[in-house]
């Protein structure tokens, strides 16, 4: 276990994120050519809204809105305002009526259980099991089980080790004394930010068992001294009040919007004034027209919770309704970034 958060690796290993948080992209797209023969009715019915698709094939508007931006990031749509029409590329090789239609290429797939799994979440919004394993709870019930709350977290911590360097380095918190990492996993990003900031003090809030997890972690690495873990709910109860810095990392990708306004609402309620709240994450850009590694690792969210990855637009328009204002996006490490923002009221 790495204990000098300090350090940052001599390579970039953004393309071997890449390999792992798209894998579920090839699966959508599969989905959408043989199942729904989406680009040939998408044709038929050019600028067509996220809801009238929705409607015509009785899909869901949270997964569809995930696959569409994801074609669009593929080049094989565009976006137009709300509508939606094929590029030159969809229409030549995804449709029924093309003389190079290669959609017959991608049938064989079908059977996939990520396939299945895709065709079951557009039709219900319903969550597909971590991983596909059919013998396993969704993942927001399955965390509440120790032995996958402990695998999962340990690996959220492999990657929040670098992740976590390359964020505590663009974000100054010179002026802050009190950090409280919302729903902080293993408490990486908050012994980073120690390790980085020798003056702050930190706490993991977390529901159980992961603050067990956390509180073991944190020893392990040697930060019991300045970061400690406290069990909570933050769907159920109140923030602890007495923080400068909230940061919330790879938390709100897992949940729908409204509960991304609950989790944004409970961090204002108690934050101090003037304090500066931290949401790091994978973003889309503001126009939801990519980039393609953010529109196909939110297909792996969609698949797996019921979130998905946000535009920048889309959270600073959720931070602004509860009262924070002074956003600043700053790009991290592998296609993860940061917004800032200061409560002021």
């Amino acid at each position: 276990m790495l204990t000098d958060l300090t350090l940052l690796p001599s390579s970039d290993p953004t393309s071997v994120y890449r390999y792992r948080d798209g894998l579920y992209a090839a699966d959508l797209l599969t989905t959408a050519l043989v199942h729904l023969d989406l680009f040939t009715w998408i044709d038929a019915n050019p600028g067509s809204s996220l809801e009238k698709i929705s409607h015509h094939f009785n899909i869901h508007p949270r997964p569809t809105d995930v696959m569409l931006t994801l074609f669009v990031a593929m080049e094989l749509l565009l976006r137009q305002g709300s509508d939606y029409k094929l590029t030159t590329l969809g229409r030549e090789f995804l449709t029924r009526s093309s003389h190079w239609d290669i959609a017959p290429y991608f049938a064989s797939l079908k059977e996939r259980p990520v396939c299945k799994d895709f065709l079951h979440i557009l039709q219900t919004n319903k969550t597909a099991n971590w991983g596909s394993y059919k013998d396993e709870k969704d993942w927001h019930k399955a965390m509440e089980t120790p032995e996958f709350a402990k695998n999962f977290t340990a690996a959220m911590d492999c990657r929040g080790v670098y992740l976590a360097a390359a964020l505590a380095r663009k974000i100054d918190c010179r002026n802050h004394a009190r950090l409280l990492d919302i729903g902080g996993g293993s408490g990486i990003y908050a012994c980073s930010f120690v390790a980085h900031y020798s003056h702050l003090t930190a706490t993991v809030f977390e529901k159980s068992p992961v603050d067990r997890i956390a509180r073991d972690s944190i020893s392990s690495r040697g930060f019991s001294d300045r970061v400690n873990a406290l069990p909570g709910d933050l769907f159920h109860q109140p923030l602890p009040p007495g923080y400068d810095l909230h940061l919330i990392s790879n938390v709100l990708h897992d949940w729908d919007l409204p509960e991304v306004k609950r989790i944004v609402k409970t961090s204002a309620e108690s934050i101090s004034p003037r304090g500066m709240l931290i949401v790091h994450d994978a973003f889309l850009n503001r126009e939801k027209t990519g980039p393609l590694p953010v529109a196909a690792y939110s297909t792996l969210l969609m698949h797996s919770t019921e979130g998905r990855c946000y535009s920048i637009a889309e959270i600073e328009s959720v931070l602004a309704e509860f009262g924070f204002a002074q956003f600043t996006f700053h790009e991290t490490a592998a296609d993860r970034g940061a917004i800032t923002a200061i409560m002021h009221s």
